[in-house]
């Protein structure tokens, strides 16, 4: 049986954590900047966790 594959979209998105979570970027950061305002941008900024509903799924594309 040959070797699992990584999704290497998903690899390049998520990062996981020490501690076993995985990590992400906010969406909707790219373009059409000047309709959002300055505290949407500053919030969109940051890094968060992905979902645990969501966990296993990217877990598993990221192996």
């Amino acid at each position: 049986m040959p070797k699992m594959k990584s999704n290497r979209g998903a690899a390049k998105t998520f990062r996981k954590t020490g501690s076993g979570k995985v990590k992400r970027y906010k969406a909707y950061m790219s373009h059409i900047l000047t309709s959002k305002t300055q505290k949407r941008k500053r919030k969109l900024r940051k890094a968060t966790l992905v979902s645990k509903a969501d966990l296993k799924r990217v877990k598993e594309m990221i192996l």
